[in-house]
C-alpha cells in the first residue's frame, strides 16, 4: 500500500518517529517488521494476512519503546483496543505513539493463507466485527473494503457448550486443558499481559503449579481468563499462537460476554473510558457481597 510506505518513510525522515511497527513479507506469510531506516519502508504492506496483533511490542514488559524510542505503529481496530488498554492502564503513554490506523476487510486465520477470504479462511475475530476503522488513530489510511465473510465456528461451539450441564462442561475445559504443555506461547503473544512477574512463575508462595499437570493447567488458564476479564480485545492472538489448539478465544469471549451483561462495559478503543475493575457505580451487581 503505497500510502503507508509514503506514511511511514516520512514520519522516519522527519524524525517523528524512531520506528514503524508493522508488517512485511515473511518466507512463510507476513510476519512482524521493525522499520528503522526511511528506505526500508518499501517493505511494509497491509493485507488479509496481516493477523498478529502488533500492540504485544508496546508494553513496558517488552521494552521496545524504551530502547528504540518513540514508536509508529500500523494496527487494526482489534489491535487498536489492545493499545488503548496499554494507555487506560498506564503501559504505555499516548505522546509516546503514533497510531496509523487501517481501514480493514478481515484478515485470515493465519499469516500463510493466501486467496480471497471464505467463511472457512476468515479469522473468528472478524465475525460481526463493528470497529473495522479504529478511532485511536493519528492517522487512517485505505478505503473501507466489504464486510469480510462470516464465521460461525465459534459461536456455535459457544451454543453447544452453553447448552452442556454444569458437570458436563466442566469436563469439556477440564479436557482441552489437559493438553496444554504450559509453552506460555498465550501469554507472550498478548499484548494485555504485562506483569513483570506472572502469578504461574512464582514459587514464594506458588500459587499455580508450573509443570504442565491437569490441575496446574486448570488452575492456570482459568486464572489467566479472569485477569483478562474486562481488558481482552478479542484479537484471539493467544488461541492462533497456541501449539495445542485450544479454543481460548472463545474462553476469552465468554468472559467478555458476562461483563458486557454484568457492568454494562464492552472494551473499546477509547482509552479514557475506565475498565470494570478500576471504576465503581452504585447500580453494579453486588449480591456476591454478604
Amino acid at each position: 500500500m503505497r500510502e503507508l510506505k509514503n506514511l511511514a518513510k516520512r514520519l522516519l525522515e522527519e524524525g517523528t518517529v524512531k520506528v514503524v511497527i508493522g508488517y512485511e513479507e515473511g518466507p512463510v506469510g507476513v510476519r512482524p517488521v521493525f522499520v528503522t531506516r526511511p528506505a526500508d519502508a518499501e517493505k511494509l504492506v497491509f493485507n488479509s494476512r496481516c493477523v498478529q496483533n502488533l500492540a504485544a511490542y508496546l508494553s513496558r514488559r517488552r521494552g521496545h519503546i524504551a530502547r528504540l524510542g518513540k514508536s509508529a505503529i500500523v494496527v487494526k481496530g482489534c489491535d487498536a483496543r489492545a493499545v488503548a488498554g496499554l494507555i487506560r492502564e498506564s503501559q504505555l503513554k499516548r505522546e509516546d505513539v503514533v497510531v496509523i490506523g487501517m481501514r480493514c476487510g478481515g484478515v485470515a486465520l493465519r499469516p500463510s493463507d493466501e486467496g480471497p477470504l471464505t467463511p472457512e479462511t476468515v479469522a473468528d475475530r472478524c465475525s460481526g466485527c463493528e470497529s473495522r476503522e479504529p478511532k485511536l488513530a493519528d492517522h487512517l489510511l485505505g478505503e473501507l473494503p466489504p464486510a469480510p465473510p462470516k464465521a460461525t465456528r465459534m459461536f456455535e461451539l459457544m451454543a453447544q457448550i452453553e447448552r452442556m450441564p454444569v458437570a458436563e462442561r466442566f469436563r469439556f475445559w477440564a479436557e482441552q486443558f489437559e493438553r496444554c504443555m504450559r509453552c506460555n506461547a498465550c501469554r507472550e503473544v498478548c499484548p494485555m499481559c504485562f506483569c513483570e512477574r506472572c502469578i504461574q512463575d512464582k514459587s514464594q508462595p506458588q500459587w499455580i503449579e508450573t509443570s504442565p499437570h491437569a490441575r496446574g493447567n486448570l488452575s492456570w488458564h482459568f486464572t489467566h481468563a479472569m485477569h483478562l476479564a474486562g481488558r481482552c480485545s478479542s484479537c484471539d492472538e493467544c488461541q492462533r499462537a497456541c501449539p495445542a489448539g485450544l479454543p481460548l478465544g472463545l474462553l476469552n469471549r465468554k468472559m467478555a460476554e458476562i461483563v458486557r451483561n454484568r457492568f454494562e462495559y464492552q472494551v473499546s478503543d477509547d482509552s479514557t473510558v475506565p475498565s470494570p475493575i478500576g471504576a465503581f457505580k452504585q447500580q453494579d451487581p453486588q449480591e456476591f457481597i454478604k
